[in-house]
């Protein structure tokens, strides 16, 4: 599976493949034509409670984690459809964060990356 990160306001390459946004906020100062992206996810990305919750604090991070794996439970098909299509070529989830170690997308990634090794078995708790 080809499956990659990278933040929105990095240039468009042919080597991204399939380009996902996965936050629910457009990200400021972008252009829809230079994000070039083929979709917007915008149910893969954290509710607006949660997002706000999180803040991007570094010390909420495990809880979050876990809050964010539980809401994309609620999302199996459109998570196994991603991943479908990461096996057959690439896909780049696309997100604004600045902390990339502690980025929505970075959940989205491990999930569906266990979801690879395990088809057909719930998301929740997947590592």
């Amino acid at each position: 599976m080809n499956l990659r990160l990278k933040r929105i306001y990095e240039d468009a390459q042919p080597a991204d493949g399939y380009r996902v946004l996965v936050d629910r906020l457009w990200p400021r100062g972008v252009s829809k034509t230079a994000a070039a992206i083929d979709c917007w996810a915008k149910e893969l990305a954290p509710s607006e409670g949660l997002r706000q919750w999180y803040g991007h604090e570094p010390a909420r991070w495990a809880e979050f984690r876990q809050r964010y794996r539980e809401e994309l439970a609620a999302h199996t098909d459109r998570i196994d459809e991603l991943t479908r299509r990461a096996e057959h070529g690439t896909v780049t989830l696309l997100f604004a964060a600045k902390d990339a170690d502690h980025s929505n997308a970075l959940v989205l990634k491990e999930v569906m990356e266990g979801n690879l090794n395990h088809p057909g078995e719930s998301h929740e708790g997947t590592r």
